[in-house]
């Protein structure tokens, strides 16, 4: 039987060196201690690893998919109210990142706690409610002021802090523009808790302006003139008809009040009409000679005491 002798797989002036190599890689190989430090950031690295694998696929697809779907389906169905659209897409993205969390916690490896440790579970509610009593109490404000059919986007609205038009209604807080074009955040509590007064929320809105009239003058010609000024006015309309009357005898003049409505109040700047109005009713007096606002007149009483100081005429 013969024997046949394989050739190595490099030269055998090689193998010394080769030895060699094996003995120091096996000199520097680390201790047992760095081994088992390594080991537990290995298990740390990988449950990050698939945690973050775990949230970003959720996150990505709510986000791409899930959100911009559900907003056009809303969208759709109700085209006059962007308020609940708005609301959509604040909520489903809280949504997402809370589902996304959820499931990068299971997929590293601990949904196994979560479900089983009721002690875990109740410190994680307890600590929430502790420290988003203030946030949850918003969340549900908010959802109020969304349910609500007289609170939309776009609406002016009235409230005791200030006053302004609506443009979203956010997970805490409300964005409300001022008239002077800023915006300003609003906790939701705060409108939920307080009256809420939409002046243009109907079709029509009724306008009352006042002006006083001296006593010498002829009340009913004044009355007259402001419900014609009124009656003239292109913005104001013919029904309801603008009305006048005496409100008040004051003590230094007479109050007279008109009322006349318009329509579509809340796409009207309702404030340059006031003042239009109250031009023209001031050229009109002026020309018709009837005094607005006279002067007041002030009762004195008491002692006047009067001394001559002229200089004494000689031989006096």
């Amino acid at each position: 039987m013969s024997m046949t002798s394989r050739t190595p797989p490099f030269p055998l002036e090689f193998l010394p060196v080769r030895l060699l190599c094996q003995s120091m890689i096996g000199a520097v190989s680390p201790p047992d201690w760095l081994n088992e430090i390594l080991a537990g950031y290995t298990q740390v690295l990988s449950e990050l690893f698939w945690f973050t694998v775990g949230f970003a696929v959720v996150y990505v697809a709510g986000r791409v998919v899930l959100v911009p779907s559900v907003t056009r389906i809303v969208r759709s169905r109700n085209r006059h109210n962007p308020t609940i659209e708005t609301a959509t897409t604040t909520y489903l993205r809280v949504l997402v990142i809370g589902f996304a969390t959820l499931t990068g916690i299971i997929t590293a490896g601990y949904g196994r706690v979560l479900s089983e440790s009721a002690v875990i579970i109740a410190a994680i509610t307890f600590a929430l409610g502790i420290a988003g009593q203030q946030v949850f109490g918003s969340l549900i404000s908010g959802l109020f002021l969304v349910a609500d059919p007289d609170f939309n986007v776009g609406d002016w609205i009235e409230w005791p802090g200030g006053e302004g038009t609506i443009e979203a209604v956010d997970f805490r807080v409300t964005r409300v523009r001022t008239p002077d074009n800023e915006t300003i955040s609003v906790p939701n509590t705060e409108l939920t808790a307080n009256a809420i007064t939409r002046p243009y929320g109907r079709d029509t809105y009724r306008i009352t302006e006042q002006a006083y009239v001296a006593y010498y003058e002829d009340a009913e010609r004044a009355l007259m003139e402001l419900q014609l000024i009124a009656a003239d006015h292109e913005s104001i309309l013919e029904d309801p008809a603008p009305n006048a009357r005496i409100l008040e005898l004051g003590e230094n003049a007479i109050t007279v009040q008109t009322e006349f409505w318009v329509e579509n109040p809340a796409n009207r700047d309702v404030r340059l009409l006031r003042s239009d109005f109250r031009r023209i009713v001031k050229r009109h007096f002026d020309e018709q000679d009837i005094t607005l606002a006279p002067p007041s007149a002030h009762s004195l009483s008491g002692e006047l005491a009067v001394t001559d100081e002229s200089p004494a005429a000689p031989g006096e």
